[in-house]
């Protein structure tokens, strides 16, 4: 329940999701004040276990869970007027370990299973609600890192801005794979080969659909691709260190990726022994990077992080059990530790929900 109390005028809010038990938090609301980075916890959500990934519909009125356990579930939630939730329909992602849901133009959803290696795509309806499963797809394969490559492991989908297609991050074979999307059906259109132990985690495409760029777990890197929007293509042109040349790779796994809303700085997260954030400089001419600096993340295992109206950095913390904001310089891309820091029980998603609103 949310404790409309601790609402500020000027706050923008977001969801945070964690590793916990069914019979505790595990999806928290917060609010954020946008001149100063401050957060505060709002309210609280249990009865799901390990809800490791979240998205908010773009209607902004439902939310959606993974929940990374051994039976997989994706569960979906009403938002009610006070940003609490409501759930509405639970189903099996057919697999073990559901680690990344996201949405599709034309009232679709798909999920990838991390243990399991499935990629599922769902039907919603009209308002956004979860109905059924539309396709399942099963991957297989694997890669030379003989601990973390031992099968296929699929770790995001992301599908493009039209809908047409959805480009799978197989980590256990070093592959991001396409998959055409019609009327919510998976059907597999090709693939792209990444140098053996990339080990491809999240993947992103930018604004003007002329480039894309994943984050690789296993070689702490970054890729990018020149993008073909009408056929769906991509072409590797860079790969690029995400981290500080005076680390030991050995010792860190490459997370999380953001582009800046005006397309010119690239954003990762690297945990380990770097735990930093990174930011590099995007060349408009050819989407290639240059120009790295590292900032430290402010606590332990940078999983994931969320850009907020191009303004400010919130990076969540797994083994610290904190949120830490940062501002970012709108000249250079940089970022400045606002000095707030938020707890939370092993938070590895944020979510936004109505992020430019003002709340009453």
């Amino acid at each position: 329940m949310v404790d409309q109390s601790k609402s500020e005028q000027g706050n923008w809010l977001f969801y945070i999701g964690s590793y916990s038990e069914a019979d505790q938090p595990g999806i928290h609301l917060a609010s954020l004040n946008q001149a100063t980075g401050e957060m505060k916890i709002l309210g609280s959500t249990d009865g799901v276990e390990n809800p490791s990934f979240l998205a908010v519909h773009p209607g902004g009125h439902r939310l959606y869970a993974v929940t990374e356990t051994d039976e997989g579930e994706l569960v979906g939630y009403d938002i009610l007027e006070d940003g609490s939730l409501k759930e509405h329909k639970r189903l099996q992602t057919g697999g073990e370990h559901p680690c990344h849901v996201a949405f599709a133009p034309e009232a679709y959803l798909v999920t990838v299973n991390y243990t399991g290696a499935q990629v599922s795509s769902y039907k919603l309806d009209g308002e956004g609600r979860l109905e059924e499963v539309q396709s399942r797809v099963q991957h297989t394969g694997s890669g030379p890192n003989k601990e973390r490559q031992e099968k296929a492991h699929t770790h995001s989908a992301i599908p493009d801005k039209k809908g047409k297609f959805v480009y799978v991050s197989d980590l256990g074979k070093d592959q991001v794979v396409v998959y055409g999307l019609d009327q919510g059906k998976l059907a597999h259109r090709g693939a792209v080969m990444l140098p053996a132990g990339s080990g491809p985690r999240h993947f992103i495409i930018d604004s003007s659909q002329k480039y894309a760029y994943g984050i690789d777990e296993l070689s702490n890197t970054f890729t990018v691709y020149n993008y073909n929007a009408e056929e769906g293509g991509l072409v590797p042109v860079q790969q690029v260190s995400t981290l500080p040349p005076s680390i030991d790779p050995a010792n860190c796994t490459a997370a999380d990726l953001h582009l800046s809303a005006c397309g010119g700085y690239l954003y990762g997260s690297n945990r380990g022994a770097s735990d930093t954030l990174v930011r590099f400089v995007v060349n408009r001419e050819n989407g290639q990077l240059s120009d790295p600096e590292w900032f430290d993340c402010g606590g332990k295992v940078p999983r994931n992080f969320a850009l907020v109206d191009n303004r400010l950095l919130l990076c969540a913390n797994q083994d610290s059990d904190n949120i830490v904001s940062f501002l970012i310089d709108p000249e250079n891309g940089k970022l400045k530790e606002t000095g707030h820091s938020l707890k939370v029980g092993k938070p590895v998603c944020i979510a936004a929900w109505h992020i430019s609103k003002s709340v009453d």
